[in-house]
């Protein structure tokens, strides 16, 4: 549905149901916008650029105009022009036999003179030189079907009988099955799987695919020609003056890209005759025949029994190794891209897209969309969407870091501990360990004060808005996306129900509401009990994710015993340093242990639930590994900023773990910097060991699998060229998509952004950590799926799914844990009492902070009797608390400035979360979901579909009855 330029006056004047667009379609076009599927040439298997060469003759004489028309150039499969005397094939009449080779309308390819004369002669020697077999395995041994999907099995595997079955099975639905021995293991097998037109258009009518509309129409934006054409002309040239944007990538770089579009409609064989249909072979794109496929895969019988349906289980019991749709070639070529054009999808990807070089550049959303599909597409658009929010999160947090450096000299609360050289504080624990003076921590107490300072509040306030704002500008973005990738109404109509679920329950069955049709139900007590059972299997993973938490707490209090008193001066003087650190280490190498355990848990119990639909299964499953992983990174994390030093008792009355260890305690300047280390530290190594798992493990396996065909380790020829391995063969030696899909990837992000805003007052760097991370991932993403794995089955999605409710929630508890981090982890509140209550300025009306602060680490210190059994020679020493002094009526009770201290932290709490949460909302209610001019879109686009249905319908009949000699009318009969 494109931006259509229609009379809007014949439009306002005729309102009844037969009234005509014919003068709507008369108008010149403004400026159509990119939508979802093209009416002429949807989906080919090469870029224009490759088909402007393969369509345009090379030869100097002239020819009419219908002969250069006709001319084109066989690539995919064999390099040489396909013979007149080929013999009708065997499996389907030569009238629908699509042939492989992609063949472009000159009519389309004549504007893009890109390629010379001489460049093109010289491609077409280059091609005729080739061998045929460099191009083969993108198609039958006839050189004309196109393979859609591959099987593999192994020779030696005994499901034999069943693998027959299914088979015998798939050739009954319609699809056309070759097989084909593996060139580097004589014990693998292939078979090619190709899908004819009329078994597509069959299962295209049952699935509901949207298909082009035949009728082109182009909606111009009235509101725009009415209010403001001048101004809107003007705003054109002075952006014509303006450099060019480095960011975008140039028009010419993605020529495939601009297509001519249409309205589309779910496919009907009854209303063949209104869809565009200009070559068969060409009509469904590539990733919509595997989608067919895959959907036919998954619900074909391999035995008589209803439980015994669907590829999933044969793969899950070694019938086969593997199903997948194969890539449309390599993504190198020996020529530049720029001279000679893209070679097939595949390789304008890697050249626009996964190479490094292009980091600073936008995606090719629509041409990823196009190769594999709208739900990794949506990845990709909200990764690219997220890490652009990041550009400003990273910026401000930056300054605040800044700002803290510039600062750290001058800060009051920082020279009073560098300076207190006769400050004696208690001894950190009981055995061995002598008192220290305050002045030892001086480094300690400059790094706490890089992240907690003046900016801290307004870093938080912040990044709360910006939250807020990323998910509301996202939703935007992602009604544009579904918009221009006509998936506005998929929903409602395509979701379809899990094999394994038909399978289970097919005994009991209910109509369903939607649809009217009877199929398989779960019933409440089963799937009541499955879910306490499931919920059991969670909570008791939480307990254990508490329990390792626990063995590192006891890990801190052990080392924090052992470096005190240890006989290295430099490990005893930065023993604080020592403790965080190591007890980050432990924490990080158990955290990633656990995860392993939690993702087979997590398959383990949504496998249990039985999910009616996938979109429910990955959503469970996603839920699942999301609680997991959050509490088993975050756990730790919580228990040092919110459980840390806060029930340590004072000297003289210590609290101790099982009566042996005492409880760990803060700085004097605080226990926000290790909170810092905490999540620097698991946020830096948790990067790095996701992206080596995510490209380096795959990049190792592939050079393993390459290696052993380079010395023929699976008993089949020792390839040394590979090259010249048909394309199966390079597929089935890449890596397969992970098996939960995008779970993992979307984890990795999500949790990524609850570090960024949950602790970001802590650790106000995060944001700038997380975006550099992400530059890397986007092209670390890109590389993988294009080069390293072999590619993943094109599905189809509306959103992102649960994650954005996940985000949402990690939105609200963000807002609550930066104000309990501000108000009890940090020091900027003990600090305000004292400047406005204590301190030198309390009874003035001007404040400055360092002149306010003077006597604050003082203020902040207790004194504690040691007696005179004291083996040191100091009697009396200082220790982080609001106490009285030993010689006080009531020694070692809480003081006034205590409890003032208390009730300003629990205040700026309610203020803080008040404050912010109403912003948020403010926020969210400003900002529709929707633009107000894309649903004008789609409300007129809606009317004007109905009006060309009823159009086309009208003039076929009208055809009919001429065609039969009856007269007709201009109405409907």
């Amino acid at each position: 549905m494109v931006h259509h330029s229609g009379s809007i006056q014949s439009f306002k004047q005729q309102k009844g149901m037969h009234t005509s667009i014919s003068e709507i379609l008369k108008e010149k076009s403004l400026k159509p916008s990119r939508r979802s599927l093209p009416c002429l040439v949807q989906s080919q298997t090469h870029p224009i650029n490759l088909n402007h060469f393969l369509s345009v003759s090379l030869s100097p004489e002239p020819k009419p105009e219908a002969d250069v028309l006709s001319q084109s150039f066989s690539t995919s499969c064999s390099l040489l022009p396909p013979h007149k005397e080929d013999v009708k094939d065997q499996y389907l009449e030569e009238s629908e036999a699509p042939t492989c080779e992609t063949r472009a309308d000159e009519t389309l390819l004549l504007h893009k003179p890109s390629i010379t004369r001489a460049k093109l002669e010289a491609r077409a020697d280059s091609l005729k030189g080739r061998v045929p077999t460099e191009s083969s395995g993108l198609c039958f041994r006839d050189g004309k079907k196109r393979i859609d999907y591959i099987l593999v099995y192994k020779k030696s595997s005994p499901q034999v009988e069943k693998r027959c079955t299914f088979e015998k099975n798939l050739r009954a639905e319609g699809l056309m099955l070759e097989k084909e021995p593996s060139l580097t293991n004589n014990d693998i097998m292939f078979v090619k799987i190709h899908i004819p037109w009329d078994a597509l258009c069959r299962y295209a009518e049952q699935m509901n695919i949207r298909m082009p509309f035949r009728k082109k129409c182009y909606f111009t934006d009235w509101k725009s020609k009415k209010l403001g054409s001048w101004f809107h002309l003007k705003c054109q040239q002075i952006k014509s003056w303006l450099p060019r944007n480095p960011m975008k990538l140039d028009k010419e770089a993605l020529p495939d890209l601009e297509e001519t579009d249409c309205y589309t409609a779910p496919f009907s064989r009854a209303r063949m005759h209104q869809f565009t249909i200009t070559k068969r072979e060409t009509f469904f794109s590539n990733s919509t025949r595997s989608r067919i496929i895959h959907h036919v895969l998954q619900r074909t019988k391999y035995e008589d029994s209803k439980s015994k349906i669907g590829m999933n289980r044969l793969l899950g019991n070694n019938t086969y190794e593997a199903a997948f749709p194969p890539h449309e070639g390599g993504y190198k070529s020996r020529h530049p891209i720029k001279t000679h054009g893209a070679q097939n999808h595949r390789h304008l990807l890697y050249e626009r897209w996964a190479r490094w070089g292009l980091w600073y550049k936008y995606q090719p959303l629509d041409l990823i969309r196009r190769y594999f599909g709208e739900k990794i597409g949506l990845y990709f658009a909200w990764l690219g969407w997220y890490t652009g929010m990041l550009i400003p999160a990273a910026l401000v947090g930056l300054f605040v870091f800044l700002y803290g450096l510039f600062t750290m000299d001058s800060s009051q609360v920082s020279k009073e501990i560098c300076e207190a050289n006769t400050t004696i504080m208690c001894p950190m624990c009981d055995d061995n360990c002598e008192p220290w003076t305050l002045s030892d921590s001086c480094v300690y107490a400059k790094v706490t004060h890089l992240f907690d300072n003046g900016g801290t509040v307004f870093f938080a306030i912040f990044m709360a808005i910006w939250a807020t704002v990323f998910l509301e500008f996202w939703k935007r973005r992602r009604a544009e996306l579904t918009y221009d990738w006509d998936l506005i109404d998929w929903e409602e109509e395509e979701e379809e129900l899990r094999p394994q679920f038909e399978a289970k329950y097919s005994r009991v069955e209910r109509v369903n509401p939607i649809s009217g049709k009877p199929e398989p139900f779960q019933p409440l007590p089963d799937k009541v009990s499955r879910l306490m059972l499931s919920v059991s299997g969670i909570f008791f993973m939480i307990t254990l994710v508490l329990a390792a938490v626990f063995a590192v707490v006891v890990f801190r209090l052990i080392a924090m015993k052992t470096f005190a008193s240890f006989n290295w001066h430099f490990v005893k003087k930065n023993w604080q340093f020592a403790t965080s650190g190591t007890g980050v280490c432990i924490n990080f190498m158990i955290i990633m242990s656990l995860n392993v355990v939690y993702e087979k848990v997590s398959y383990l119990l949504t496998n249990l639930e039985h999910p009616r639909t996938e979109s429910e299964w990955e959503n469970s499953f996603s839920l699942k590994m999301f609680l997991f992983q959050f509490v088993n990174l975050n756990s730790s994390t919580f228990y040092i900023a919110f459980f840390l030093g806060r029930f340590a008792g004072r000297p003289g009355k210590y609290n101790k773990l099982f009566n042996r260890w005492r409880l760990e305690e803060c700085h004097p300047s605080g226990c926000l910097i290790d909170l810092c280390l905490q999540m620097g530290v698991i946020m830096f190594f948790k990067q790095i060991w996701n992206n080596f798992m995510e490209l380096g493990y795959p990049l190792l396996q592939n050079w393993w699998s390459r290696r052993k065909m380079k010395k023929g380790g699976g008993a089949g020829q020792s390839i040394d060229n590979k090259a010249q391995l048909p394309q199966w063969d390079k597929d089935w030696n890449l890596q397969p998509m992970n098996a939960h899909g995008l779970v993992d990837e979307y984890l990795e992000m999500v949790l990524q952004f609850g570090f960024t805003t949950i602790f970001v007052a802590a650790f106000p760097l995060a944001p700038l950590l997380a975006l550099l991370n992400n530059i890397i991932e986007i092209r670390l993403d890109a590389y993988k799926f294009v080069t390293q794995w072999r590619r993943p089955m094109p599905a189809r999605a509306t959103d992102i799914g649960i994650w954005h409710g996940i985000l949402e929630g990690i939105g609200v508890l963000a807002v609550i844990t930066n104000a309990f981090v501000i108000a009890i982890t940090s020091d900027y509140i003990p600090r305000f009492v004292y400047a406005f209550k204590y301190g030198p300025c309390a009874d003035k009306g001007s404040h400055h902070e360092n002149k306010c602060l003077r006597g604050y680490m003082n203020s902040s210190l207790s004194v504690f009797d040691m007696g005179q059994t004291n083996s040191s020679q100091f009697r009396f020493c200082r220790y982080r608390d609001y106490r009285a002094s030993p010689w006080s009526p009531v020694p070692y009770e809480f003081t006034l400035q205590f409890w003032h201290v208390l009730a300003a932290r629990l205040a700026f709490i309610i203020v803080f979360e008040h404050l912010v949460f109403g912003i948020k909302s403010f926020i969210a209610y400003l900002i529709p979901d929707i633009p107000k001019d894309l649903c004008d879109r789609m409300r007129r686009e809606k009317y004007l579909m109905q009006e060309m249905m009823y159009e086309a319908e009208l003039e076929h009949l009208q055809k009919e009855r001429k065609k039969n000699g009856r007269r007709y009318h201009h109405e409907w009969p």
